[in-house]
């Protein structure tokens, strides 16, 4: 698995959305200019029975979980999506499209669920319902094989890198507070903000780093590249999940959703999956995160 297929961090997720916050908020603007905004009801059970299908848009640029190779869909979501139609009563016609047009069309009614890697934030929570997460992403630190840091509590007096503006550097702030609430005021001697992460790799590697915090599957692939050179720690960060999404109150969609991703759960398939794709995988995840 490349490194390309594993570049999943919140950060990358969180960058998605506010690039395209601006493009999905006029496009809001201009369905509600034109009136097509409706206060339709979701669809019931038997409804969607009677009309026999789901309607779900998927991401189409978005690796690993959604992306098209050689002209075919592919990534987690997608091969996750293949294991859901399976156990499913009715058809799943799926439209793949770019990123910006699929909250706006699952809040207009044009699809039943997003069927891509969205962030569950307070905020979505009240425009959406979630199905049970797929994915967490949860910030770790990895080590120079050979360090003598075996805890995360032993980050005390070292010094950590991140990368400037990300999830990450902010879970390592929080952690850094923690341990000066446990230490009496010792916490990490210095934390250095770098620009991309392969500089924060190479200042490990060359000793002028004691640790490195980044999502737990970028560290995966760090350590699955150069397994004599790095070694993964401890988590210092709480979990953020990720969710396919429906209109609030959608509730028959999200029973026949859920229903399906339990079941994957509960055979393993979906843990496979997640390996497959993430080089991890996320037993502890709550069913629900609404």
């Amino acid at each position: 698995m490349s490194s390309r297929h594993t570049w999943f961090t919140a950060l990358q997720i969180k960058k998605r959305d506010g690039l395209r916050r601006a493009a999905q908020s006029a496009l809001f603007a201009a369905v509600a200019a034109l009136g097509i905004v409706q206060a339709a009801h979701a669809a019931t059970a038997e409804e969607i029975k009677a009309r026999g299908y789901l309607s779900v848009a998927t991401e189409d640029d978005f690796k690993p979980f959604e992306f098209v190779d050689n002209g075919k869909p592919t990534g987690y979501d997608n091969e996750m999506l293949a294991l859901v139609k399976k156990k499913l009563p009715v058809e799943v016609r799926q439209q793949i499209m770019p990123w910006s047009g699929i909250l706006p069309g699952v809040t207009t009614g044009k699809y039943d669920m997003a069927v891509t890697a969205v962030l569950v934030t307070p905020e979505r929570k009240g425009t959406f319902d979630f199905t049970s997460p797929l994915s967490e992403s949860t910030t770790y630190y990895a080590v120079k094989k050979g360090s003598s840091i075996k805890s995360a509590d032993d980050l005390a007096g070292k010094v950590v890198g991140a990368q400037t503006g990300s999830a990450m550097l902010s879970d390592l702030k929080a952690f850094d507070e923690e341990l000066k609430k446990k230490n009496g005021g010792k916490g990490i001697k210095q934390i250095v903000e770098y620009q991309s992460y392969p500089e924060t790799y190479q200042d490990l590697a060359l000793g002028r780093l004691d640790a490195v915090a980044n999502t737990q599957i970028n560290l995966n692939s760090l350590i699955k590249t150069r397994p004599d050179t790095f070694v993964l720690g401890q988590k210092i960060g709480n979990p953020v999940y990720i969710a396919w999404a429906v209109k609030k109150g959608n509730s028959a969609a999200l029973e026949m959703i859920n229903g399906a991703l339990l079941d994957l759960r509960k055979s393993g398939e979906m843990y496979q999956m997640q390996k497959k794709w993430f080089g991890a995988s996320f037993e502890s995840m709550p069913q629900s995160v609404n």
